[in-house]
């Protein structure tokens, strides 16, 4: 049998809760991340999920809610230091850690600074912990071995964050995705359609290509806005396959037509079909600096 594969369509974008939440449809189960981050010192009563439907499309929606007690401004450092301490396995912590370290060293690297001097703050730090070791709890949890991703939409335009009126892609996104050469694709939607966490994960973990796979079960993660289509992240997970991509060749037919004046014609036409389609999409986010973005 070929390995466990998860191919994440993103035809909507990405935001790290979309993800996770995509990766709890299609099965992985919300006690055992109550318990994973249960092991990082935060309670389960911080993450909540539901079903919803949206444009007739069942999904499942994660919230991450305010803690009630104050939640230390968390540096990189600190984040390796509770891994550490956490007791989770070897591979949740380092695919955890490493999308942490790219999270932080673009961000370092756009405001001047050393990655160990960048913070989480407050409520982000704890949305990034739940998003980031989440997606790697599921990984493990459905056995999954390798991570695929589409290429990303980007929507254009100004975006307001603490440091004031921004061009979209937010900075960190458009440094993590040039980091990872991910493919992208144009939008004219005016809107952020992948946050810093969602290129952090797919650009650390994510090979960006659609593979062969046998297709075993399919889940759906909601973004928080309401939109005119449906906000969602498909998650497809499945066997992969050895098998070539499919090839495309021109439909040809002949016709014979018979005449009057005794003759035979044979037409042959070669028909060349395309058929495509298109996504507008509308997104409204206000963010901060070193805060995870969701959609």
């Amino acid at each position: 049998m070929g390995q466990t594969v998860v191919f994440f369509d993103c035809f909507s974008g990405a935001s790290g809760d979309m993800l996770l939440s995509a990766l709890l449809d299609a099965g992985f189960e919300l006690k055992a991340l109550h318990e994973g981050i249960g092991s990082l010192g935060l309670s389960s009563d911080l993450v909540t999920s539901e079903r919803a439907i949206q444009h007739g499309i069942t999904a499942t929606t994660l919230t991450v809610h305010d803690p009630h007690d104050s939640q230390p401004a968390r540096s990189l450092p600190a984040v390796r230091r509770l891994l550490a301490a956490s007791g989770l396995s070897e591979r949740v912590t380092g695919q955890s850690l490493a999308v942490f370290t790219a999270i932080a060293e673009v961000e370092g690297a756009i405001h001047g600074l050393a990655p160990d001097e960048v913070h989480f703050h407050e409520l982000s730090a704890v949305d990034s912990l739940v998003d980031i070791v989440g997606f790697a709890l599921a990984l493990e949890a459905l056995g999954i071995e390798k991570v695929y991703a589409s290429p990303l939409p980007l929507g254009l335009g100004m975006i307001h964050i603490a440091h004031g009126m921004m061009p979209l892609p937010a900075a960190a996104t458009l440094a993590l995705l040039a980091r990872a050469q991910a493919p992208t694709i144009p939008s004219s939607a005016q809107i952020e359609l992948v946050t810093p966490t969602g290129a952090g994960l797919l650009g650390s973990l994510a090979e960006f290509r659609q593979p062969a796979m046998r297709i075993q079960k399919v889940g759906y993660g909601m973004g928080k806005k309401e939109l005119p289509w449906a906000n969602v992240v498909r998650v497809w997970i499945g066997e992969e396959l050895d098998l070539p991509p499919a090839r495309h060749t021109p439909v040809s037919s002949a016709h014979t037509h018979s005449h009057t004046s005794g003759s035979d014609h044979i037409h042959a036409h070669d028909h060349d079909h395309a058929h495509g389609h298109a996504h507008t999409h509308a997104h409204d986010h206000k963010h901060g600096h070193d805060h995870p973005h969701s959609h």
